[in-house]
């Protein structure tokens, strides 16, 4: 696990700073539950360290996105999953690579279906979503506001 602060340019080429962390998971019993747990963890150390706001109801759906998502990885991909977070201002942002190259496909909402509901969840809680192929895998963003997004804040 890797954490710190990172200052450099943003998606638009301004100067930005943000809060990050990073961590690796091979996939045995209790990575998901240590993927929520190590999310709380960055959640709470941006609040108490650097003075970050962050809503409870968005520690929340950063728990749950995290979950759904490291689980996808496990479930569909075989191998590791490394998992960023990143403040950005008002931002979260949750990515999480794993080695499968096959992107997700949302399906569409059937109440009586048992399981395969992990993107429809993300997608309910999440400001942004954005998957990426990767030489090795795939890259999938989740973004999360923690506050109010101006038009050029993201």
């Amino acid at each position: 696990m890797e954490t710190g602060t990172a200052a450099g340019r943003d998606r638009r080429g301004s100067a930005g700073q943000g809060i990050w962390a990073g961590a690796a998971y091979d996939g045995q019993t209790g990575a998901i539950a240590q993927a929520r747990s190590f999310a709380a963890a960055f959640l709470a150390r941006a609040r108490d360290e650097h003075a970050a706001v962050v809503p409870a109801q968005a520690d929340a759906d950063a728990q749950l996105v995290v979950s759904e998502l490291v689980t996808n990885a496990f479930k569909y991909a075989p191998g590791p999953c490394a998992l960023n977070l990143e403040i950005r201002g008002p931002v979260l942002e949750i990515t999480v690579w794993d080695t499968n190259t096959v992107l997700p496909i949302a399906r569409a909402a059937e109440p009586g279906r048992i399981g395969q509901h992990g993107l429809e969840i993300v997608f309910a809680v999440a400001d942004g979503f954005d998957v990426r192929r990767e030489p090795v895998g795939k890259r999938i963003t989740v973004t999360i506001a923690l506050g109010p997004i101006g038009p050029f804040d993201v």
